[in-house]
């Protein structure tokens, strides 16, 4: 599915006060949901997925119902779809997970009114009838809602900020590896480490990605990995070998980096995208006897394991943002019908930056 189709849109992040929304809760009767219709073998095609209309109930005491208008597209997602895993899981027939953000219609709850922007573990469909204590306000003034599913939400800019500053913790002119370094987290994670005096090589898929990664992110430099020789590339752009990677991708292109760190090197992991359609069978990295030959370490990490970490880096990333020293791309995909497509789309290696999928 290439990139510029119609329903696809590219957006940069700008300082830009939107517009609230208003909704009417009588006129919301029905809502629409992305259900699992079954269990993917291999990858997740769109008929492992069904959008299914039924009308809403009525709200209990105590909950809130939630337009949703944004969901976001994650890797991770994948292994949520198999049954069994280290992540919740979605039954068949059950709504796929997914974070959103979105404006209360109704609320049963205390100190939660209509029109209040939020953002929690909304799922992929029109309405989400959640319990106060899974939501969070955001505050849209500040920065427009699909920001805070990009660079100020947990699984994106939250989590790239925690893997370069409490984990790989680059030391000025280090060199700094990141693979998958033009989606969401890597764009990130590589711009933090630039600014905390490393030189960032990015890994990424297609001349439209290395392009950007140089021209508008200020990478050091980028290897293209679906045309270039990655082992002899690194070998020319990191003569003295790698001293810090950032590894969204597993598979050979963490092999490739293993066989090229610098004497004690750190080795970031913060996922593995190439290993999610089959679980079953994780393909381990050959050359993990580098770590003990160059006295390198390997540490893996989620973001909600820095529960103290998350509030001073939301912080600075709104800083960052607010002042224009952080550049985040979105792509959107317009239509809730379109999720399934999307999450197809992003292991197509198809998006540049987040991918989120409009559905109000």
């Amino acid at each position: 599915m290439p990139a510029g189709q119609g329903w696809l849109s590219a957006h940069v992040w700008r300082n830009e006060r939107p517009r609230a929304r208003r909704y009417d809760r009588r006129m919301a009767t029905t809502n629409t949901r992305v259900i699992l219709a079954r269990r993917p073998v291999g990858e997740a095609t769109p008929d492992c997925f069904e959008l299914v209309d039924e009308p809403l109930d009525e709200l209990a005491d105590g909950r809130v119902r939630v337009a949703v208008e944004y969901v976001s597209v994650d890797a991770g997602t994948r292994t949520m779809l198999r049954g069994d895993g280290f992540h919740r899981q979605v039954g068949v027939g059950e709504t796929i997970l997914a974070s959103g953000v979105g404006r209360i219609a109704e609320s049963r709850a205390g100190g939660w009114t209509p029109g209040m922007a939020v953002r929690g573990p909304v799922g992929v469909q029109r309405f989400a009838d959640v319990a106060p204590k899974h939501l969070e306000r955001v505050d849209d003034s500040i920065a427009p809602l699909p920001a805070y599913l990009n660079a100020l939400g947990g699984s994106t800019g939250v989590t790239a900020w925690i893997g370069v500053r409490r984990v790989a913790e680059p030391e000025p002119g280090d060199t700094f590896v990141v693979s998958a370094a033009a989606g969401a987290v890597g764009s990130i994670a590589g711009q933090i480490a630039a600014r905390d005096g490393a030189r960032v090589i990015g890994i990424a898929g297609g001349p439209a990605k290395v392009a950007y990664l140089t021209d508008e992110l200020g990478f050091d430099a980028a290897i293209d990995y679906k045309n270039d020789d990655v082992p002899a590339r690194l070998r020319e752009l990191a003569p003295d070998g790698v001293d810090g990677f950032f590894d969204n991708v597993g598979g050979p292109i963490l092999d490739a980096v293993l066989d090229h760190l610098a004497m004690r090197a750190k080795v970031t992991i913060c996922g593995a995208i190439s290993q999610y359609d089959d679980m079953a069978n994780v393909t381990g990295p050959s050359m993990y006897l580098r770590l003990a030959e160059r006295q390198a370490s390997m540490e893996g990490f989620a973001f909600f394991h820095f529960p103290e970490s998350i509030a001073p880096a939301t912080a600075e990333l709104a800083e960052w943002l607010t002042e224009g020293s952080l550049r985040c791309r979105e792509e959107i995909l317009d239509g809730i019908d379109h999720y399934p497509e999307a999450l197809q789309f992003m292991f197509h290696g198809g998006n540049i930056g987040k991918l989120l999928v409009k559905v109000a």
